[in-house]
């Protein structure tokens, strides 16, 4: 039989002259310049660059074909773990429950309500089933009630492009108000009185750049707040005590909130504290008081701060829980008579409880490796705090946790209807050694009886950007791998926040190398461990974890026996020189200006992935993205791809899977989106056990 040969890429000379620097992109050609029209409406893409990528499509198929029944025998593992009828634990809200449940085979789910504390007389709010129906994607992004509970919102985008459009309906009738919000991020609230909605525009290059106010039972929008730096994010909340409407202004480093009181949903916002360059904070006002949680004056894992002041201002803030290095205050929750704060420490999760008197207690828990997460509620004056813990081998429980009596009453067990024996598993953390001494934590999931002598197969997981920590949570796919015998480790490397926001600052700009080598270390331990052996390591990420495959691709190709990029950041240089692109400006402070300035363009050309590839032998590689994608483009993993091509000195295959009818998430369906998962392990499974080698 003839192997299926892969699609050649054209290459399109396009030169660039950036700060007095030269370089050659050779496929810039598949970026349609009309990207922001492909966004909002995919079948305008371009005719040469649609058929490249439905060529990708069908290589990919034909080089998996072999694996189509492994696919579908991961995907029906993974649903069979997935409870199909299940409903979330109802949040108590004044006169009614409210929840969200599925119906058996649904994709989507029903928001209701019934009268509290009762099981029947439900009311249906939003049936996201009947809404998605004849589309393709559809995923609602935000969905709320209005606090005198008369109304509800909504916010659904139908083509992945995270362009949201926003209806308001009143539940008495159920009668849509007004006209749609169009053009809208994702995120929205009512104000406390019920009276308005606050949402945001998000402009022609996908940025949220405006806050507009409406009626809430339809009107005229009018516009409340305008964001001028194209670099700051846009976000809208309430404070815990309703006492606020809070606009949230920030980028990676800086943030700046602006309060309008909710006696008076129609003033103008006033500034809390002006921003300052590297001064993150967020507030929230628990009664009489104003608490704030900031890296103020060197407090790089945050403290939290009082001000009794109507504007807090920075000079009204007073100390209260004192900065410790180590200890990360990730955030925390107002309740009328106490405030709940998370923590982590070195890599794990804990929960520290303060009542208005001063008194405190530690929430913990046991296990060697775990998440502990609080779920935000709708009642301030309650003494109820509700959380979830899972860990790698427990499945996630919900918790109610009475912040007076400390007594804990389980709500919910996350069910696993194929069966699920934690007894089978063991969970462990390790340590790497990074090159410069830092010590890298790695989360292990295996089966207890899996030997440590090499033999069996390894997938490394990793992220590294945005302080974004991967906690040691349970998952319902990781299994299918464990269960055949592969050992799941989680490298938490520097760039995440996993040990604290230094953690997050040793990974990033000029540190962002760290990333890059702890992920290699944590690898390079594994295998001198026995958990592995050298060209038989999958390594796995997505997003700004994709550009971690791509760098580690480039520097180390000799480890790995596959790698999977899922939506993968790896056109690095080109991209953050692009101010058209959504979060171009936004990421400067994370990774460097290189229009500007010139040590941020050499660094970043030292490690962009598409820039940095090189005549090597490359292990087998799948690239995925999603045309609709507004946060990595198509065109990323497209022109990776057809680069590493071109360069790679080994017979490996190296595939791209284009989501035509999907952005950055993927399938938006329950289930749907795990037959994407299925492609990714199932190309591990062939690629890193060498059956690509075998015709």
């Amino acid at each position: 039989m003839t192997a299926p040969r892969p699609p050649l890429a054209r290459k399109q000379p396009h030169r660039i002259d950036q700060l007095g620097r030269i370089r050659v992109d050779d496929y810039a050609w598949i970026k349609d310049d009309n990207w922001q029209q492909v966004l909002r409406d995919p079948k305008v893409l371009r005719a040469d660059v649609r058929n490249h990528l439905v060529a990708e499509n069908a290589y990919t198929k034909a080089m998996l074909a072999g694996t189509e029944a492994l696919q579908a025998e991961l995907f029906a593992e993974m649903k069979g773990r997935i409870k199909q009828d299940d409903s979330s634990v109802p949040a108590p809200d004044g006169p009614w429950d409210y929840y969200a449940r599925y119906d058996t085979g649904a994709e989507h789910p029903v928001h209701a309500r019934r009268p509290r504390g009762a099981a029947e007389g439900e009311q249906v709010l939003l049936d996201e089933p009947a809404l998605a129906a004849g589309k393709a994607f559809f995923q609602v992004g935000a969905a709320s009630h209005s606090p005198d509970h008369a109304l509800y919102a909504w916010a659904a985008d139908d083509q992945g492009s995270e362009y949201y459009t926003i209806r308001v309906k009143d539940l008495a009738s159920g009668a849509e108000l007004g006209l749609p919000v169009e053009s809208a991020y994702g995120d929205f609230i009512f104000s406390p009185d019920s009276g308005w909605l606050f949402w945001i525009w998000r402009d022609e290059n996908a940025r949220p750049s405006k806050v507009f106010r409406r009626p809430a039972r339809g009107g005229e929008d009018v516009l409340v707040y305008e964001e001028a730096d194209q670099g700051m994010f846009l976000g809208l909340g309430t404070a815990s005590d309703d006492s606020h409407v809070l606009i949230q202004v920030g980028d990676q480093e800086t943030s700046e909130i602006w309060l309008i009181p909710a006696s008076d949903p129609t003033a103008a916002p006033v500034v809390a504290a002006p921003r300052e360059v590297g001064v993150k904070y967020s507030l929230d006002h628990w009664t009489d008081r104003w608490v704030i949680r900031s890296n103020a004056d060197g407090a790089v894992d945050f403290k939290l701060s009082v001000s009794e002041a109507a504007i807090p201002e920075r000079t009204t803030w007073r100390g209260w829980i004192a900065h410790q290095p180590g200890r990360y205050i990730t955030g925390f929750a107002a309740y009328a008579g106490h405030l709940v704060r998370a923590e982590r420490v070195n890599a794990l999760d804990r929960l520290v409880v303060t009542a208005r008197d001063g008194g405190e207690h530690l929430i913990g828990f046991d296990e060697e490796a775990y998440a502990l997460n609080l779920e935000g509620g709708y009642e301030y004056a309650t003494t109820t705090a509700r959380f979830v813990y899972q860990s790698p081998t427990t499945p996630r429980q919900w918790f109610d946790y009475n912040l007076a009596t400390r007594q804990r009453t389980l709500r919910k067990t996350q069910e696993v209807p194929s069966g699920h024996d934690p007894a089978r598993y063991e969970a462990r953390r390790l340590t790497a050694t990074a090159a410069d001494g830092a010590e890298v934590p790695i989360t292990v999931l295996m089966l207890k009886a899996t030997a440590l002598n090499g033999s069996a197969p390894l997938l490394l997981y990793g992220y590294g950007a945005y302080g974004h920590a991967l906690e040691p949570s349970f998952s319902i796919r990781n299994l299918s791998l464990v269960d055949r015998g592969w050992i799941w480790a989680t490298a938490h490397v520097r760039g995440g926040s996993d040990k604290g926001w230094g953690w997050f600052l040793d990974g990033r700009k000029a540190n962002k190398p760290n990333s890059f080598t702890d992920f290699i270390a944590c690898a390079e331990h594994l295998v001198a461990q026995g958990y592995g052996a050298k060209g038989n390591v999958a390594a796995y990420g997505g997003s700004a974890g994709g550009m971690l495959m791509g760098a580690v691709a480039n520097l180390r190709p000799d480890l790995w026996g596959a790698i999977i990029a899922a939506v993968p950041f790896v056109d690095v240089l080109n991209t953050m020189s692009d101010t058209t692109l959504p979060l171009t400006p936004p990421e400067w402070p994370e990774w460097g200006n290189p229009i500007a300035d010139p040590d941020a363009y050499d660094l970043i050309a030292g490690y962009s992935p598409y820039d940095r590839v090189s005549p090597q032998a490359y292990p087998p590689i799948l690239a995925t993205g999603g045309l609709s994608d507004p946060r990595v483009t198509y065109w990323e993993p497209a022109k990776w791809v057809a680069k590493l091509r071109e360069h790679t000195t080994a017979e490996a295959p190296i595939l791209l899977k284009i989501n035509m009818e999907a952005g950055h998430a993927g399938a938006s369906g329950r289930f749907d989106f795990l037959k994407e998962i299925a492609l990714d392990y199932a190309f591990a499974i062939w690629a890193n056990g060498g059956d690509w080698k075998r015709p």
